[in-house]
């Protein structure tokens, strides 16, 4: 039973900074493609950032570039969403994702979406003030 559980979420001012956390079990994880996504409120669930089942391949949405870092942990199966420089527009509820690596690129959601993400954590808030 695939299982992923986010944590990390907190509230921050504006500059702050935050590490979301994804703690996966039940499959294979270094088979997988794994990815963040966030959801503001009234606004449709976006893709943020994702990292290929080796880790050697990371995209990122454009607002985040130079801001947020995705990275994994394979001893521990854990993967990371390091964010820096906070702004009131991060403001959402932070979901990981996961998907097996098969051959689509990890990178196709920033075409593709959130389609092709076959297990998803509970999600976990982060709020950013001004």
């Amino acid at each position: 039973q695939v299982q992923l559980v986010e944590s990390g979420g907190g509230s921050v001012q504006a500059g702050g900074a935050l590490r979301l956390s994804c703690a996966a079990s039940g499959y294979t994880y270094s088979s997988y493609c794994m990815g963040w996504f966030r959801q503001a409120p009234g606004k449709e669930r976006e893709g943020v950032a994702a990292i290929s089942s080796g880790g050697g391949s990371t995209s990122y949405a454009d607002p985040v570039k130079g801001r947020f870092t995705i990275s994994r942990d394979y001893a521990k199966n854990i993967m990371y969403l390091q964010m820096n420089s906070l702004k009131p527009e991060d403001t959402a509820m932070y979901y990981c994702a996961a998907r097996p690596q098969n051959n689509l690129s990890c990178s196709a959601w920033r075409s593709r979406g959130e389609k092709d993400f076959r297990y998803w954590g509970q999600g976990t808030q982060v709020t950013v003030s001004s």
